[in-house]
């Protein structure tokens, strides 16, 4: 079946739903990282640091998703592509915020902030895959595939 553990792992990457999570991984990352440094090191409060965090987080999130996971190259279609992108960054942006926001009210430190940031996009998670996959990217993939 496979060669080589290589082979294995190459063809692994090839798939459009581990590339999905890498990504993610990624962009939670790089997030998290932004979410602690505003919250935990500058005092920042839970929703300012939240949505410095999403913002930061969202770029190489939709960079990603469009290049490799979907392998979309050349220019960006604002209507098809990024509106939609962001505006479901958007939907995530306010549901993390609330959590967050709920969260700090019981308890204000870094790690319930964290937690709350992580939840928030745990749930969006598998809804924002099927999203990109049926209604941006992929559908736009589709499209090239239709005569």
């Amino acid at each position: 079946m496979f060669g080589s553990l290589g082979d294995l792992a190459r063809a692994q990457f090839d798939r459009k739903p581990v590339r999905y999570s890498l990504v993610s991984v990624v962009a939670v990352g790089v997030s998290q990282l932004v979410l602690i440094v505003c919250n935990g090191l500058l005092d920042w409060s839970a929703v300012p640091s939240n949505l410095m965090a999403v913002s930061v987080g969202s770029i190489p999130s939709y960079t990603l998703n469009r290049s490799w996971v979907w392998g979309k190259r050349g220019d960006n279609d604002l209507w098809r592509e990024v509106v939609p992108f962001w505006g479901f960054a958007l939907l995530g942006l306010v549901f993390s915020t609330l959590l967050v926001h709920l969260a700090s009210l019981w308890n204000d430190s870094t790690v319930v902030v964290s937690a709350a940031n992580l939840a928030a996009f745990g749930i969006l998670w598998v809804a924002k895959y099927l999203f990109l996959d049926s209604l941006l990217f992929g559908a736009a993939e589709k499209d090239l595939v239709t005569p």
